[in-house]
């Protein structure tokens, strides 16, 4: 594995679009959250194990920079890139491309390590910080 992944096609629904026939913007944040748990279940990172331990990873920031419609039916797939190695947060970079090849929009998102219980800001668990470390050095 590297720090570069592509998710398996989503489907946009006829729900996510808005009267123009486009996806809705908002919807384009969903398609990163799943391509993202999708990228971290393969590396073996399970979201629902991490907040058992304690760990919460909130998106404290978010940037889309919107480049065509996608619409009704469209097969999108999601290009992450993890920036590198997290220490209190990861930054990831997506490109989210239709059936076409074509690019949709580029995207970014800043998830921060917080504890459970007190809501505060940690460093990345040792575990998964070995996990994303051979990630980005691959």
């Amino acid at each position: 594995m590297n720090s570069h992944f592509v998710s398996s096609p989503i489907i946009v629904r006829y729900g996510e679009t808005d009267q123009m026939g486009v996806v809705h913007h908002s919807n384009y944040l969903r398609y990163l959250e799943v391509a993202r748990l999708e990228w971290l279940t393969q590396l073996g990172v399970s979201y629902n194990t991490m907040e058992e331990e304690g760990v919460m990873m909130p998106v404290i920031s978010a940037q889309v920079d919107y480049k065509m419609p996608a619409k009704f039916e469209d097969a999108l797939t999601v290009h992450i890139h993890l920036r590198s190695i997290p220490l209190v947060k990861m930054i990831f970079d997506y490109e989210l491309m239709n059936q076409k090849n074509e690019l949709v929009c580029k995207a970014s998102t800043s998830l921060a390590f917080m504890q459970a219980t007190s809501r505060r800001p940690i460093r990345c668990p040792k575990p998964f910080m070995d996990v994303f470390a051979a990630v980005v050095e691959d």
